[in-house]
């Protein structure tokens, strides 16, 4: 647990340091808006990326399923964040939200879906 925690806080931090220098950047003419906004979304998108990484090590208790469930959510959470990424580095932002949020739903979705039904099938077992 102190462990998880200590990694959110890491992470919370950088998050906040990134967002609070690309900010500054932008107010001293550095950088434009949409500089600052896709730096601080493609930071979260490694964010939800990591935790991504932490849900099946997190919610599958058998540790024959993990090896499964990591598989599953590796591919997913990767094909997802390529999707998330290639549209917040080149397509207009108004579609990178809106795509970009449904290929980063459907990995997480894909991931917690399989890594729940490991779980009945553990209780079931």
């Amino acid at each position: 647990m102190k462990g998880e925690l200590t990694g959110s806080l890491i992470w919370a931090g950088v998050i906040g340091v990134l967002a609070l220098g690309s900010t500054a950047a932008y107010r001293l003419g550095y950088v434009d808006h949409d500089t600052v906004v896709r730096l601080v979304t493609g930071i979260t998108g490694l964010w939800m990326v990591w935790y991504g990484n932490r849900m099946p090590k997190t919610l599958v208790p058998v540790p024959a399923c993990a090896g499964q469930a990591r598989r599953v959510a590796s591919w997913s959470l990767v094909l997802s964040g390529l999707a998330y990424a290639g549209l917040w580095a080149f397509a207009p932002i108004p579609v990178a939200v809106w795509a970009g949020t449904g290929a980063v739903l459907a990995g997480v979705a894909v991931t917690l879906g399989y890594c729940l039904s490991l779980r009945a099938k553990g209780k079931a077992a």
